[in-house]
């Protein structure tokens, strides 16, 4: 493990085995805030615009490498694992400083030394899953920073998103004659009024993957589909890998989960004074794809596009990238809705 993780950026290289002429391919940290945090930057063209990157419950960089979105084809990319997590994990980080508010002035911060240092007046901004919680509010509070907000499996009412997903796992578990995960959900329910037990977070992961409702519409185990992955990527050490999973539980965007669950954002944040773009796959039920939706036809915007993608669970930039490339290509860069679906 260790010399399988020399935790170095691989370079971007020409077709003959040299670095490409202007990318640019970094692993840096910063002080964000008085909190040392750590991203990586990634462009074949560092001239590119700049996309900000805000990951769900843990980073999600190493994924790269197997699901290929090509980001880096149309921007400088920024992979930031925010304050606590991955290679921002630190024992120095109090639980209670890592709030909703905390992290939408450290997406601000950052968001300020991007524009300075590719001296760009504005970048775009993508959020994925838990990380759209932060990217919308950091969209409202400063709209005049973003080119666009782009949400990927989009946050919106997620206490009912859960009991959409509760009622949908019993009803297909019943079907298929699946006793044993009947009986496990009958004795954590999960309702509206009473919210969500922490037995059902025990076996919501892995009763979503084995419906393909999960990270992806083809995992059926986090061990072999998020775990292994994450060990076997070169540009994390293995101190950082294994913090990478420690911050999971104990830190960064997982802190928020009951922030998120309190919150309705249909109400929170009516209006957003940018281009609005969500990506979302048809078969998501860790953030409802019918809830995303709903909040999409009341969210006001300038411009909103919505893009179901209908081979997608919760992580269709990486369950479908040329989809994706397409629409950042041909709809995201150029300020248009051409791609998006007929609402």
């Amino acid at each position: 493990m260790l010399a399988y993780s020399p935790g170095k950026p691989v370079p971007f290289l020409d077709e003959n085995g040299k670095t490409l002429e202007g990318s640019i391919s970094e692993k840096i940290h910063l002080n964000i805030n008085g909190v040392e945090q750590g991203m990586f930057i990634k462009s074949k063209n560092a001239a590119h615009p700049v996309l900000l990157y805000l990951h769900g419950g843990m980073p999600d960089y190493f994924l790269t490498k197997k699901y290929h979105p090509g980001f880096e084809e149309y921007f400088t990319v920024v992979w930031w694992d925010q304050r606590g997590s991955g290679i921002s994990c630190s024992a120095d980080i109090p639980a209670e400083s890592i709030t909703l508010e905390q992290m939408i002035s450290d997406t601000l911060e950052l968001t300020n030394f991007l524009r300075r240092r590719f001296d760009k007046d504005k970048i775009y901004l993508m959020g994925h899953s838990g990380g759209t919680f932060i990217g919308i509010h950091a969209a409202a509070r400063a709209p005049e920073f973003y080119f666009a907000y782009i949400g990927v499996a989009q946050m919106s009412n997620q206490l009912k998103s859960e009991k959409l997903a509760y009622d949908y796992m019993l009803e297909q578990f019943n079907e298929n004659g699946n006793r044993r995960m009947v009986g496990k959900l009958l004795t954590v329910p999960v309702t509206m009024r009473d919210g969500i037990p922490d037995g059902y977070l025990a076996v919501r992961d892995m009763a979503m993957h084995s419906l393909g409702i999960g990270t992806t519409r083809d995992m059926r185990s986090v061990v072999t589909g998020i775990f292994l992955p994450s060990l076997q990527s070169r540009e994390y050490t293995l101190r950082e890998k294994i913090n990478m999973w420690l911050g999971k539980s104990r830190s960064g965007v997982s802190i928020l989960w009951d922030s998120m669950v309190g919150t309705d954002l249909t109400i929170q944040v009516p209006e957003l004074e940018l281009p609005v773009y969500f990506f979302e796959g048809i078969y998501d039920y860790t953030c409802s794809y019918t809830e995303a939706k709903a909040f999409f036809q009341k969210l006001k915007a300038p411009l909103k596009g919505f893009y179901t993608f209908e081979q997608s669970a919760h992580s269709p930039i990486f369950e479908e990238p040329e989809k994706t490339q397409r629409i950042l290509r041909d709809d995201v860069l150029r300020g248009v809705i051409n791609l998006a679906d007929a609402l």
